[in-house]
């Protein structure tokens, strides 16, 4: 026997061991017996990729691709064919009989027909053949305003999420009905997505500070006006009115006989005398011009007068009204590397400028679970910290992450602490109140800060107690707990027949750093390809897009590569429609040249034959 041939009989023997591993780990695995039947074929296949991921198969690959033959690096879908496919072709380069095939196995083409069949049922078919879904989240005034609704729906978006941490039961049913409508209008069908909050970990409320408008003109280098400030009067239940500074007169008569070119002064809570220009009326208020920086506080008298004596500063027909109640303004805590700041759990608004500095945690479970030594993390990871000391008053964290020039936490703003086992559910009685209208309305619910199997099995068992089994479930992935668990939480899901998962970014890139959040998000849809469950791929896709009506460049690659998931999910904003456009534009040239993780190598006309410069069409050349 030659050297080359005894190196393919042992790279056989690998791969035998390997293909009986995978069998055996599939055969074995009680956890199986439970899945739904229309997910058993895939469920079989994540236990085998399970199995093969156990290995470090690098070197088995170099030594296939050496030879020609696939590396197993794109087997996810397929992993036990895969494995035979390469084990048949050793085995006739190596003259030794070909393996039996596993008839029950999933095959090339299944694998890829499971994945799109589950992709489907759960978010509906893709515009013009695409592939990739685009899920959008709905605002608030998609409840008043259908034409919004109509534009999202006109522009591609096939799914529509709704929040349930935002807005109320007559909102949401308002947004379907229009989506419903709008999706009628323009023949298609358009799935609705319902996002339960689960649990909140926020800040607790922060005492409010005064209440005080600020009003200050645009100047120049030289500190002169060169754009007044707009100063908007009206009556304190009175509308708003776009860049304005709003401020709440109380008397109506007096507002009523006031008119353009009038000139209204007042001092403002320093004492400095100011004067206000009308330059506008309406049936609802004024619109006034103001040169000079002014502070405005409740009772401020403001005065229009007939005649003005300058020198005695005498008012003569002097016609007031005082300033109405204005909002008190947030105060926020000012942290710096090296404080410590005091978590604790009552919730009594605290007093930012107090020693100890100290703030409130919404869920007092994190006070029995949070351990010493383990990271805190503030407001989307903008402040970061340890845990020094836990006891009866709370726990000491000392802050090891701030901006630094120092950080701002306010009230209500996010904490996570990746490194704790919070014995949390996911689904809070908030969550079990909303189910009966998500049943009712939905075609699929979304579970937030999955973090066990345990999470899944609860929302399956509500849901079925509420005649919901023809809901689809989507797990959102957002702790590094979720994450950790993730084999074991979708064998659990596979019980239900359609299942789907989210990889919420924005809170996983906290838990797990950003550095490692582009490793985790390539795991998570590995794993998700291998047992045919579809993935959404979501947080801050073409954000600035959305915002500014135009994109970043980095958000425009993100959003190419964003093209190997089953959805991409695009957040509101006032140029979310735009975003639609151009996100269904991208996805659809990159279907032409990427498939998940294969790359698709059809003809390109970038550059063409250097024989035929010139004989390109332009829309040749544009693709």
């Amino acid at each position: 026997m030659s050297s080359q041939q005894e190196a393919l009989v042992k790279l056989a023997s690998k791969l035998d061991g390997l293909r009986k591993e995978l069998i055996d780990t599939a055969d074995t695995d009680d956890r199986l017996a439970a899945v739904h039947p229309r997910n058993r074929a895939s469920a079989e296949n994540l236990t085998h990729y399970m199995a093969l991921r156990r290995h470090d198969v690098r070197v088995l690959q170099t030594d296939l691709a050496a030879l020609g033959l696939s590396s197993l690096g794109r087997s996810e879908a397929h992993v036990l064919a895969s494995v035979d496919a390469v084990r048949a072709a050793v085995a006739s380069l190596a003259g030794l009989e070909p393996p039996e095939d596993d008839k029950g196995m999933v095959d090339f083409a299944t694998g890829a027909r499971l994945l799109e069949r589950n992709a489907t049922t759960l978010l509906g078919a893709g515009r013009n053949g695409r592939l990739t879904r685009i899920m959008v989240t709905l605002p608030s005034e998609a409840a008043t305003d259908a034409s919004l609704v109509d534009r999202l729906v006109a522009a591609g978006t096939e799914v529509v999420r709704v929040n349930c941490a935002h807005d109320g039961p007559a909102q949401w049913a308002a947004m379907i009905a229009h989506v419903r409508t709008a999706a009628r209008a323009h023949g298609r069908h358009v799935k609705v997505t319902m996002d339960i909050a689960g649990p909140k970990l926020r800040t607790g409320p922060i005492l409010p500070g005064a209440a005080v408008v600020h009003i200050k003109p645009t100047r120049d280098d030289l500190g002169r006006c060169v754009v007044p400030a707009r100063v908007w009067l009206t009556l304190p239940n009175g509308p708003d009115c776009p860049d304005t500074a709003r401020l709440p007169v109380t008397d109506e008569k007096w507002l009523a006989r006031r008119r353009k070119g009038e000139r209204i002064t007042f001092r403002d809570a320093r004492g400095s005398e100011r004067s206000l220009l009308i330059t506008s009326v309406t049936s609802e208020g004024c619109v006034a011009d103001l040169a000079d920086t002014a502070y405005v506080v409740p009772g401020t008298t403001m005065h229009h007068f007939h005649h003005h004596d300058h020198e005695h500063h005498h008012h003569h027909g002097d016609d007031v009204a005082q300033v109405g109640a204005l909002a008190s303004r947030a105060q926020k805590l000012r942290l710096h590397v090296g404080d410590d700041l005091l978590m604790v759990p009552d919730l009594d608004p605290v007093d930012p400028h107090a020693t100890p500095v100290r703030i409130g945690c919404t869920l007092p479970q994190v006070f029995e679970d949070a351990r010493v030594g383990q990271r805190v993390f503030f407001d989307d990871g903008k402040i970061g910290g340890v845990i020094e000391a836990t006891g009866p008053g709370g726990l000491t964290v000392k802050i090891t992450d701030a901006a630094p020039q120092g950080a701002w936490l306010g009230e209500g703003k996010g904490i996570n602490l990746p490194d704790s086992q919070l014995r949390l559910s996911a689904l809070t009685d908030h969550d079990t109140a909303h189910l009966p209208f998500v049943v009712e309305h939905a075609d699929a619910v979304s579970l937030s800060f999955v973090r066990s199997a345990d999470d899944v099995a609860l929302l399956q068992r509500r849901l079925a107690d509420l005649g919901g089994t023809h809901l689809g479930v989507i797990l959102k992935v957002e702790t590094v707990a979720g994450f950790e668990n993730l084999p074991e939480i979708l064998l659990t899901a596979m019980r239900w027949p359609q299942v789907g998962v989210m990889i919420a970014r924005g809170d996983l890139a906290v838990e797990a750093g950003y550095g490692r959040l582009a490793e985790l998000q390539e795991e998570i849809l590995w794993i998700c390809e291998a047992a045919h469950v579809p993935v959404i791929w979501a947080t801050q896709v073409l954000d600035t897009l959305a915002r500014t009506g135009r994109p970043s460049r980095a958000e425009v690659t993100d959003a190419a590569m964003a093209g190997r998931a089953e959805c991409v999910m695009l957040n509101k904003g006032p140029f979310v429609d735009h975003a639609v456009v151009f996100l269904d534009d991208i996805l659809g040239r990159m279907a032409e040249h990427q498939r998940k993780k294969n790359p698709i190598l059809r003809q390109l006309h970038s550059w063409g034959d250097p024989h035929d410069v010139g004989s390109e069409s332009a829309e040749d050349r544009a693709s």
